[in-house]
């Protein structure tokens, strides 16, 4: 089950059925089985205060992911900063609505076990990333 929260902002290009379909098939197909995904979108400041708190990190970020992945069912909570998604779309001339569904598929991909670290795994983290926004965009057709 994908569950969605706003905690202080609105999300109003999110077909939040669509999505939370979008979201299982891209888990099915990495060959998991969807627990429960919680999706919390939020403001700049407010993962900014979860980035310190639980990452002892001080600085903005677009997504910060808590794995709850037990075994092959894939779990967890995705924080993910409207404000942050929206200016890095602006900043790299994308669609926002296309920039936020890149960065929920990456917290998914994190989920199902993905990294992002070395050049390696954030070239393939990108082509999954590729891969499922395509999916997406047929669908919406």
């Amino acid at each position: 089950m994908i569950l969605f929260e706003f905690i202080d902002v609105e999300v109003p290009e999110l077909s939040s059925e669509l999505f939370s379909f979008w979201l299982d098939n891209a888990v099915s197909e990495e060959g998991k089985t969807t627990g429960e995904i919680t999706v919390i979108f939020c403001s700049d400041e407010y993962l900014l205060v979860m980035n310190r708190q639980y990452l002892d990190h001080d600085y903005y970020t677009d997504i910060i992911t808590f794995d709850y992945t037990e075994g092959s069912i894939v779990s967890g909570d995705l924080f993910i900063s409207v404000d942050r998604v929206y200016e890095n779309a602006q900043g790299l001339d994308f669609d926002r609505a296309i920039e936020l569904r890149r960065v929920c598929v990456h917290g998914v991909l994190h989920l199902c076990g993905y990294g992002d670290k070395s050049d390696l795994e954030a070239k393939l983290m990108r082509d999954k990333e590729g891969y499922y926004l395509d999916k997406y965009v047929s669908r919406e057709t």
